[in-house]
């Protein structure tokens, strides 16, 4: 067994990849208050801002360094399928996002909720119309991946609900929260060294 280290300002992660290759049975999409809003065009501070608001607790960071033209490229492209999750008021409380440009796979390529709602069975809901949408005709594999960074029960999670982990990475990055791209106070269970 070897340890690899990492350099202070760096976070090292253990991303598992999961796929789905069969087409799962029509089942009822769980009840929630909640709605799923198709995003065409979404304005790029709005969809920074939700990114931001889901993904914050556990570093997301990718989409907040990206240059507007590199942003727009990705969520623009008519290949790519964004939903934003709306409670009852209308307030934007998470984060759907399809990425069909590689066919025949779909990747699930952001899923999340903001953090009030997590561990309350809004992701079970939100399973269900990610793997209605995702599941197109012409789709032979609906693959995620997840890190360790994530919520501990977001593996779990995701075999629970159809996933079948293909392959594991490690990723060591600079950490966004001394770049001052997320607070320093982002993510408490991953700790800072600076």
């Amino acid at each position: 067994m070897s340890l690899t280290p990492v350099e202070r300002g760096q976070v090292a992660a253990i991303v598992t990849h999961l796929e789905m290759r069969d087409r799962p049975r029509p089942a009822p999409i769980p009840p929630a208050p909640l709605r799923l809003v198709p995003w065409k065009e979404p304005k790029l501070d709005a969809y920074r801002a939700l990114f931001r608001r889901v993904g914050e607790p556990w570093l997301w960071f990718s989409r907040l360094v990206m240059d507007d033209a590199a942003l727009a490229a990705i969520i623009h492209d008519p290949t790519v399928a964004i939903h934003a999750v709306t409670d009852p008021r209308g307030v934007e409380v998470g984060l759907l996002e399809l990425d069909f440009r590689s066919p025949p796979d779909c990747e699930l390529a952001f899923f999340g909720l903001v953090p009030d709602l997590t561990g309350k069975g809004f992701g079970a809901w939100l399973m269900a119309q990610a793997k209605t949408l995702a599941w197109r005709k012409d789709v032979q594999r609906l693959w995620v991946h997840t890190c360790t960074l994530d919520s501990p029960a977001a593996l779990g999670f995701y075999r629970k609900h159809g996933f079948t982990p293909f392959a594991r990475e490690v990723e060591i990055f600079a950490d966004p929260r001394l770049a001052g791209i997320l607070p320093r106070d982002a993510a408490p269970h991953v700790p800072l060294l600076d």
